[in-house]
């Protein structure tokens, strides 16, 4: 269980660490309380059939006469273009609903026009700035704003003036990472998960996968179940993680493993048979990891196994131990 918790605040960013055996620091999302998308409701517009229009954006065309605004990384954001007779101005911003602050990176914008025939809304328009500008015509629209897995929806009236608006965002970021004691684990070594737990299952729904070390994760405010893997095989470290809105969570997660290369030897210290086929179980006999090859490298969680070698219909074994850091060679002497 976790033995003690570490926090470091900066202005936006917040440190945690969960030290111990058996212990780490994780990923996570959705359906809780306080972590479910909030959209509001919007008059003729159910939230089934919005959810569809936007899953389906890229497969749609631009309208003709829509306005778009996008960027290329690096360059200055473009001019934003007068309004045509007839149309007005529709600014856009977000903030994290925590602290109020703006936020200045990794939205995504679309405006959809309500339709009052009972067709899907249509998208009129999209941008990746952080504080968009759009040339429309007047009338009723529908304001998506995405903050990686959270977002926020919002109805306006757009009128001749023109309009100014500001959406709310209920959302942090997460950053993960590894480690084996105090020595950090290579990012290429290690895999992660991020869960919404529901109702006492703490894997009840999956957000993330194959999340790489040091990558940043936009989730909506909540608390997350985090699953490590170090390397392929048993090394597996879980633990819970709440994200705050507006802020970054860097959250490290502690193994306790070791990588050990598995050699057939005529005599110790030897020079390695090749071709070998290994199998490494549990005392009880279970398969934990097999692998071909003169000397194969395995990541194994700390504990006790059974490793069996086989060569040229011989068959050899020895038991052996894992000790958390401690990376070695486990030699099976063929006789």
């Amino acid at each position: 269980m976790v033995s003690q918790l570490r926090f470091r605040h900066d202005e936006d960013k917040r440190t945690c660490s969960f030290p111990g055996a058996g212990t780490m620091t994780a990923q996570r999302m959705f359906q809780h309380d306080k972590f479910q998308i909030q959209m509001m409701t919007m008059a003729k517009v159910s939230i089934t059939l919005l959810a569809a229009v936007l899953a389906a954006s890229p497969a749609l065309a631009q309208t003709p006469g829509a306005a778009t605004s996008a960027t290329t990384p690096g360059s200055p954001p473009p001019p934003a273009l007068g309004p045509r007779a007839g149309q007005a101005m529709l600014a856009l911003s977000a903030q994290f609903a925590g602290n109020r602050k703006p936020i200045r990176s990794g939205l995504v914008w679309r405006v959809l026009s309500e339709s009052f025939d009972g067709s899907p809304p249509r998208i009129v328009a999209r941008s990746n700035e952080a504080e968009p500008s759009f040339a429309l015509d007047p009338g009723i629209y529908l304001l998506h704003a995405a903050y990686g897995f959270a977002s926020a929806t919002k109805r306006i009236t757009l009128g001749a003036q023109g309009l100014s608006d500001k959406l709310s965002i209920s959302a942090g970021a997460l950053s993960l990472a590894g480690s084996i004691g105090e020595t950090p684990i290579a990012p290429a070594q290690l895999n992660f998960s991020v869960f919404v737990p529901l109702q006492g299952n703490s894997e009840g729904r999956l957000v993330a996968s194959n999340v790489k070390s040091g990558e940043l994760i936009r989730l909506p405010e909540g608390t997350y179940h985090i699953v490590s893997t170090y390397g392929d095989s048993n090394a597996i470290q879980r633990s819970d993680v709440r994200v705050e809105s507006g802020q970054v969570t860097q959250a490290t997660l502690h193994h306790r493993a070791a990588q050990v290369t598995l050699k057939l030897v005529a005599g110790p210290g030897g020079e390695a048979f090749a071709g070998t086929a290994f199998s490494v179980l549990t005392p009880g006999g279970d398969v934990i990891r097999e692998a071909i090859g003169a000397f194969p490298q395995v990541i194994l969680s700390e504990g006790d196994y059974v490793l069996i070698a086989r060569q040229e219909g011989q068959v050899f074994s020895r038991d052996f131990k894992v000790e958390a850091g401690r990376d070695r060679d486990i030699e099976v002497i063929a006789r």
